[in-house]
């Protein structure tokens, strides 16, 4: 298989691993993917979710363990915010929209991250934050 690539958006909060936690704990009460009631932490420790993880994944938050800081390099089962720099490479006032944010996936001028890793930025309406935008590749 050769991973694949997905996007989704998920609510804002000030604290990005707050906002990261929420859209995690929303998804998995969408869909427990046959692991029911246990929570993200829980799952982690479990073999059979980290199995389901590398060998087709959620294509979703779910697929991610933590959140790094936006200096870290893209690691394996973490999610990782833009650098500043990184999103004025295509958001040159820094406050992107969710339309420019999909413009900027769709041309290639912002890119999907390797197998197993995810990135995430603040999205803006208006001029003032309204969602976290989140994008990937499944491990698989």
């Amino acid at each position: 298989m050769g991973g694949n690539e997905w996007t989704s958006t998920g609510p804002y909060q000030e604290n990005l691993e707050s906002a990261f936690r929420q859209a995690q704990e929303q998804k998995l009460a969408e869909d427990d993917h046959g692991f029911p009631g246990r929570d993200i932490v829980d799952l982690w420790e479990d073999d059979g979710w980290r199995e389901h993880i590398l060998t087709g994944g959620t294509s979703s938050v779910l697929d991610f363990y933590d959140i790094v800081d936006a200096a870290s390099g893209d690691e394996f089962a973490m999610l990782r915010p833009l650098a500043e720099d990184e999103v004025r490479d295509w958001a040159p006032e820094g406050r992107p929209t969710r339309e420019q944010w999909i413009a900027a996936l769709r041309s290639g001028a912002e890119t999907f991250p390797g197998r197993g890793t995810g990135r995430c930025t603040i999205l803006y309406s208006d001029g003032e934050p309204s969602e976290i935008g989140y994008w990937g590749c499944t491990a698989d």
